[in-house]
């Protein structure tokens, strides 16, 4: 259980530290604000613009996980400060987190956020810094959109926000009359934050079995050289009312998948990947096609155990209003190993928990707005029909001022191995609820 004295006693310094950090922007807006009834007001407007956030979230799971002790993967109180720099050649956005964490026990900061917007000539759109990078067509299926994910958050019932990892990058996006280019470099390698035991158990298919911290999950990380760089591609445009586009990327896969040599740690190997993407309207509906190839450029062959095998995504989307205010959703996906039967021999683990050449998922998004919009049930299903796991998301949003904002959901996992992606999670099926106040 959670060890309440411990944060009893903490509680009073990390209530005064974010009382100080609201305090301190609504302080800014209330000055700028007394500006109302002078009549020269507009010669004094403040290029500075705050706003942002608290929010108290819990989450609890539905049964006893064996490995966990904690039977709250979520519980924290956080406060998100954004601000925005209106200057004159360029704008400065800054997105800052600070979050009392009641599960690790630990008052934590997070920038998510500081970057430097500008233009050069007519066409040309830069923003460099810590940004939040996304891209593809997919509803919480990825293919091309490499940048990092936050698999913790979005696995333990944080807002749907914080499953985008941010990135130190540079993205320069260039408009043409008919094709747009986008180039995102990351100077530094930026890999997703992983389930590594500590809130999520997982599989260990070295030790055959679920498992969780202590120890968590240690890995090597790949120096941080100019070679080891990443950057992704972007050419797209518009064909009619069809959208069309290009990705391409050179880095790291985000997930520890490979082994490193040396240490025997889990690592992430080299990926390169090419793809593309339509989408567009087709009759009352609206449709999209997505493919990449991920290739390991260290194992050509695939026979290499190491080293994640080449894979083949394909998905396929279709999503309509059936009736007025609901809305449906549906996606078929296909991850595709390419040189299966050179993994099939030389996979080093049990046979009976080796993955399959192809792995198959389906999901299924409802959606009814209610009252207004004041009112937003959704559920989110994801199935593998040859993998035999779900994972599935019910979610009700209540706005109950324009100000105050509350949550609830769960996220519930089953499987019928535990060495499938869904049924790894089956321990940690939970509930959780978050309340928010807007300002």
């Amino acid at each position: 259980m959670m060890r309440f004295d411990y944060y009893k006693r903490h509680a009073r310094t990390r209530l005064a530290l974010l009382a100080g950090l609201v305090l301190l922007p609504l302080a800014s807006v209330a000055q700028d604000d007394a500006w109302g009834d002078d009549p020269w007001a507009s010669e004094n407007v403040s290029p500075w613009s705050w706003y942002g956030f608290v929010e108290g979230a819990a989450g609890v799971r539905t049964d006893e996980n064996p490995l966990i002790d904690e039977d709250m993967p979520l519980g924290e109180l956080r406060l998100q400060v954004e601000g925005e720099y209106q200057g004159d050649g360029a704008t400065w956005d800054f997105k800052l987190d600070g979050i009392a964490d009641g599960v690790e026990d630990d008052f934590t900061g997070n920038v998510r956020e500081a970057k430097v917007s500008f233009t050069l000539g007519e066409r040309t759109d830069v923003r460099a810094g810590r940004q939040i990078l996304t891209w593809g067509t997919g509803d919480l299926v990825f293919l091309n959109d490499l940048f990092p994910k936050d698999w913790v958050s979005f696995l333990s019932g944080r807002d749907r926000e914080y499953l985008k990892a941010p990135s130190d990058a540079i993205r320069t996006s260039w408009f043409g009359d008919n094709v747009n280019v986008d180039l995102a470099v990351l100077p530094f390698r930026e890999p997703d934050v992983y389930i590594d035991g500590t809130r999520l158990s997982y599989w260990n298919p070295r030790a055959g079995r679920r498992v969780a911290a202590p120890p968590k999950l240690r890995t090597t990380e790949p120096a941080r050289t100019v070679e080891n760089s990443e950057a992704a591609l972007r050419v797209y445009g518009m064909a009619g009312d069809q959208e069309w586009a290009v990705y391409g990327y050179r880095g790291f896969a985000g997930q520890p998948e490979a082994v490193d040599t040396d240490t025997g740690r889990p690592t992430f190997a080299r990926l390169d990947s090419l793809g593309a993407s339509l989408r567009g309207p087709l009759g009352d509906a609206l449709y999209n096609l997505e493919f990449a190839y991920h290739n390991a450029p260290d194992d050509p062959d695939g026979d290499d155990p190491r080293v994640p095998n080449d894979e083949l995504r394909f998905l396929t989307g279709y999503e309509r209003e059936a009736f007025t205010n609901f809305n449906v959703g549906v996606q078929y996906y296909l991850e595709w190993m390419q040189d299966y039967d050179a993994f099939r021999e030389t996979y080093p683990f049990a046979t009976d928990e080796r993955p399959e050449e192809k792995r198959h998922v389906v999901t299924l998004r409802l959606t009814w707005r209610l009252m207004r919009d004041n009112l937003v049930l959704g559920l989110m299903n994801f199935h593998s029909p040859n993998e035999e796991d779900s994972f599935i998301r019910p979610t009700v949003e209540y706005r109950i001022t324009d100000q105050l904002y509350f949550n609830t959901g769960a996220n519930l996992f089953e499987g019928q191995s535990p060495a499938t992606f869904y049924g790894q999670f089956e321990p940690d099926s939970s509930v959780y609820a978050r309340l928010r106040y807007n300002f």
